[in-house]
């Protein structure tokens, strides 16, 4: 980044973290394909492998169950899906139950029809209605089919963080599947499931300091999968077909590393997130903070400030040299409300921005946010005389 611009938007993509750039490049030096069985592509796949491991050992689950992607996206549509296997056996799940205040990359349902997408509600504060979610398994015809759960770890837009642990438990009474997409939460949030009731989990490796489009599906069991989004060779054990980008890969597992060794700033980082909202709220008393209420992310925050309108905000804020969003990356070109916000019972979420810092994130960054925040209610109160 410029040195007269302030980084205000790592949820919708962290820095390249130059340990990953230097992955990368290493990896570029071998230009064999990693399914080729001489000594380059030998070495090949000894990076994909390790990365694997190195995947696998982020959140705790076994690094059989690693299938790298090309980015969330692709992840949740490969999981997103009525047809599964157990080995070779077929497993029809028929209904998708999925969180509200979803990424539309799961809330959208993948590859199941539209009617057989249930949302779930969340409640004021963001979470997850868990009585809904009890009720709504408890009334699924079974004779269908089982039914397939997905929720976030933690919401893009609001930072709330999810009660994943009780999730699960509920899906694992209902005998359903529970895919959690843990792209925000990782490198943020603990992520050790080896005894949490998750089945299969979504990790983006752009979120967290890697490149971008490259991610990965971790699985508890991989007998039972869904049948392939992309088919053709054998690659990544005939789950995702097609040549592993090793260099993305190998940025992927290095990025991993630091993000982990990274966990114990947790407090440290949110208490800056916590001067931000001070700056915020002492020049924008009447500002409504969004999902305050609830646990969050240590890094994200979510405000309205009335009769202020998102698209006017978020150009005052990158003509002073900020870079912030109007909620998520994949929405912020399309004028309207937040689909969270609504979900939460938010009358108008049309003037939401969001401020999400990371670990290089400091005090010339705060008050770059407090100069350009006080242009920005000027002019609010002079549109507004």
């Amino acid at each position: 980044m410029a040195p007269t611009r302030a980084y205000l938007d790592w949820n919708a993509s962290a820095p390249l973290r130059p340990a990953a750039r230097d992955a990368m490049l290493h990896a570029m030096e071998n230009a064999a394909n990693p399914s080729s069985v001489h000594a380059e592509g030998r070495a090949a796949r000894a990076l994909i492998e390790s990365a694997r491991k190195t995947v696998a050992g982020f959140v705790g689950m076994p690094g059989a169950g690693v299938v790298f992607t090309s980015g969330a996206t692709e992840a949740a549509s490969y999981l997103l899906t009525p047809d599964w296997r157990d080995g070779r056996t077929p497993l029809r799940y028929s209904r998708l139950y999925v969180c509200d205040a979803d990424h539309p990359c799961t809330r959208n349902g993948g590859r199941f029809l539209a009617e057989r997408v249930t949302l779930l509600p969340i409640d004021y504060r963001g979470l997850l209605d868990l009585d809904a979610l009890a009720q709504a398994l408890a009334a699924h015809d079974a004779s269908e089919g089982l039914p397939l759960v997905a929720c976030h770890a933690a919401n893009n837009e609001t930072g709330v963080v999810q009660d994943w642990a009780k999730i699960g438990r509920i899906v694992r009474t209902a005998n359903g599947r529970f895919v959690l997409d843990a792209v925000q939460a990782a490198g943020r949030l603990p992520l050790d499931l080896s005894s949490v009731q998750v089945d299969h989990l979504i990790l983006s490796a752009h979120k967290l300091g890697g490149p971008k489009g490259v991610g990965a599906v971790v699985s508890q069991s991989p007998n039972v999968m869904p049948v392939p989004l992309v088919s053709g060779g054998g690659q990544e054990k005939g789950f995702r077909a097609g040549t592993e980008n090793v260099p993305a890969i190998a940025g992927f597992a290095a990025a991993l590393v630091e993000a982990a060794g990274e966990i114990g700033r947790t407090a440290e980082i949110a208490a800056l997130r916590d001067r931000f909202e001070a700056v915020l709220l002492e020049r924008a008393p009447d500002a409504v903070i969004h999902g305050r209420e609830a646990v969050r992310l240590p890094n994200t925050t979510f405000f309205t400030i009335p009769t202020l309108r998102a698209e006017t905000a978020q150009i005052g804020f990158d003509l002073a040299g900020l870079a912030l969003s109007a909620g998520s990356a994949c929405s912020s070109g399309k004028v309207g409300p937040s689909h969270v916000l609504r979900a939460m019972g938010v009358a108008d979420g049309g003037g939401a921005l969001r401020v999400s810092i990371g670990i290089a994130t400091g005090q010339r960054e705060l008050d770059a946010f407090a100069k350009a925040l006080d242009r920005v209610v000027a002019n609010r109160a002079r549109a507004a005389a």
